[in-house]
C-alpha cells in the first residue's frame, strides 16, 4: 500500500471522465482529504478521454492513469464506447475502470460489466450521498486495492 503524501510516495493518477463541472468540483473536494496523494486529471467528454489515454495532441505528456472514473452519458463519445475501446486495447485494458454515472438502468449495468468495467456505481443525487460515494471509492480503490502501475521513468 502506498504511504501518505508527506513521505515521497508516488501519487496515484486518477482520470475522471465527467462532463458536469459540479460533479468534477465535488469529486475534487471529496478526494482532498484522501489518505494517499492523488493527481486528479479530468476529461470532459469521451473524445478527450481517448486523446488523453492515447497521449495525443495537448495530452502528449499525459500520465497513464492508475484508475479511471467514467461517466456513461458523455458528449462527443459516449462512456460505453470509451469503455469498449479501453478494454479492447492491449496497452490500456489493465487500467481499472469504475463507472460513476446517474444511470441505474439494468441495461447499462449489464452492458458495462459485459464490456469489463471493474465496478458500477450510480451517483446519488444529493450532495452528502455523492461525497460519501467518492470517499468510498477513495477508501477502497485508492487505499485498499493494489493497482497496476506503469513503470515511471
Amino acid at each position: 500500500m502506498m504511504e501518505s503524501m508527506g513521505t515521497g510516495a508516488v501519487p496515484i493518477e486518477v482520470l475522471l471522465v465527467e462532463d458536469s463541472p459540479g460533479d468534477v468540483r465535488l469529486t475534487r473536494e471529496a478526494f482532498k482529504d484522501a489518505k494517499v496523494h492523488i493527481n486528479l486529471q479530468v476529461a470532459s467528454d469521451g473524445a478527450e478521454a481517448m486523446a488523453f489515454l492515447g497521449r495525443e495532441g495537448k495530452h502528449s505528456n499525459a500520465p497513464r492513469p492508475d484508475l479511471i472514473l467514467l461517466d456513461l452519458n458523455l458528449p462527443k463519445k459516449d462512456g460505453r464506447e470509451v469503455l469498449a475501446e479501453l478494454k479492447e486495447s492491449p496497452t490500456l485494458k489493465s487500467i481499472p475502470v469504475v463507472i460513476l454515472t446517474t444511470s441505474a438502468s439494468e441495461a447499462d449495468i449489464q452492458g458495462s460489466y459485459q464490456r469489463h468495467a471493474n465496478c458500477y456505481i450510480t451517483k446519488p443525487v444529493d450532495l452528502e450521498g455523492f461525497l460519501k460515494v467518492v470517499r468510498s471509492i477513495d477508501n477502497f480503490w485508492l487505499s485498499v486495492v493494489k493497482l497496476p502501475h506503469e513503470p515511471r521513468s
